[in-house]
């Protein structure tokens, strides 16, 4: 793919039965937040490209992993120890941070935010400015 702006390190580790790979930046990525990243800064994990788009400004930080079908794109960050699993979708300028967990069907787009031990799961949707946080649980299940 032309124009990647990361790469897969060989720094992998196991995680819930996944192998997971640490990020590395090939270019700056501004990414509107209170963090910027540069050439050769390292984010978090993924289990593969699909997990993080290459386009725009969204960017996994620290020690927040991404695996399975979950994908980030658009200008959302995933940070701290977040997970995002599932086919989880994160999105927009959305943000997700601290111990939070997305998995499932959830959504979260829009500038909403997910973060302390906050977990979002089934087809639940947080968006617009949504904020959710502490020992918050959201689940909608559309049976």
């Amino acid at each position: 793919m032309k124009n990647k702006k990361y790469e897969l390190t060989d720094k992998t580790m196991e995680y819930d039965g996944v192998t997971l790979h640490r990020i590395r930046a090939l270019r700056n990525i501004w990414t509107s937040r209170w963090q910027n990243v540069k050439v050769g800064d390292l984010g978090g994990w993924i289990e593969n490209e699909g997990n993080l788009s290459h386009k725009n400004w969204c960017w996994i930080f620290d020690e927040a992993k991404v695996f399975d079908e979950a994908r980030v794109s658009g200008n959302a960050t995933v940070s701290g120890k977040a997970t995002v699993g599932g086919d989880a979708r994160v999105c927009g300028n959305a943000r997700v941070f601290g111990n939070a967990k997305i998995s499932g069907n959830a959504s979260v787009f829009g500038s909403a935010s997910v973060f302390d031990n906050a977990m979002i799961w089934g087809n639940a949707m947080v968006y617009d400015n949504a904020s959710v946080s502490v020992h918050e649980m959201i689940f909608e299940d559309f049976e």
